[in-house]
């Protein structure tokens, strides 16, 4: 992860000082070739028509269109975007919602500069990130709620696909990357979605945290 090839970021955030501080804090990372800076949602998804970043840090909470929305928009416009979400709060809810509209990363607005660099380069690498508070509050959440099923339960190849869509991978890739139908992996993520009584990608992503398929 030392040897990332220079990235762009964008920044969407409606607080202005806070937006403005962390682009200064940004554009001194050798690593970061360009920051762009939106104040919401509606103007970031304008701005993807001059400018295409490679990965962004969204807030979540904002005016109008909201954080959770415009990843979703985002990513229907450009599908291998990254998006790291920005909170305040470590709220499994908005967790939730914005591990299913796409978000590759997780981390809070109190966060130190170490750790935001390494959530940078865990998503440009292409794993996911969880800030420390965000994951205790998730599994925390999670062993409140009715049991899972044991990993056992899951079948090798259905334990390789569940790893691979917590790294954001679409089903397609998955299809290449296992030398396997889409249409198998379709059926995959089906019997994953019953196996661990999850309603969608995000209850999936809780599941594998919980159960240490994937690390984070």
């Amino acid at each position: 992860m030392n040897n990332l090839k220079p990235f762009s970021v964008y920044l969407v955030d409606d607080h202005k000082l806070f937006r403005e501080g962390l682009n200064l804090l940004l554009g001194n990372l050798p690593y970061i070739s360009q920051v762009f800076q939106a104040p919401d949602g509606g103007a970031f998804l304008s701005g993807l028509n001059r400018h295409v970043p490679e990965l962004v840090l969204m807030d979540i909470s904002m005016p109008g269109l909201d954080g959770i929305e415009t990843t979703r928009k985002a990513l229907e416009l450009i599908p291998n975007l990254k998006i790291i979400a920005l909170s305040m709060y470590a709220d499994e809810d908005y967790t939730s919602r914005m591990i299913s509209a796409g978000a590759r990363g997780f981390i809070l607005k109190n966060s130190g500069l170490h750790e935001v660099e390494e959530c940078l380069k865990a998503v440009m690498s292409g794993h996911n990130y969880f800030s420390p508070e965000i994951l205790d509050g998730i599994l925390k959440n999670i062993s409140k709620k009715e049991k899972q099923p044991r990993n056992s339960e899951l079948s090798e190849r259905e334990t390789e696909v569940l790893y691979r869509i917590c790294q954001g991978l679409s089903n397609q890739e998955i299809a290449g990357l296992l030398r396997i139908s889409k249409r198998t992996v379709d059926k995959h993520r089906e019997n994953l979605l019953q196996k661990t009584n999850s309603k969608n990608t995000a209850g999936l992503v809780m599941f594998a945290i919980r159960n240490g398929i994937v690390e984070v």
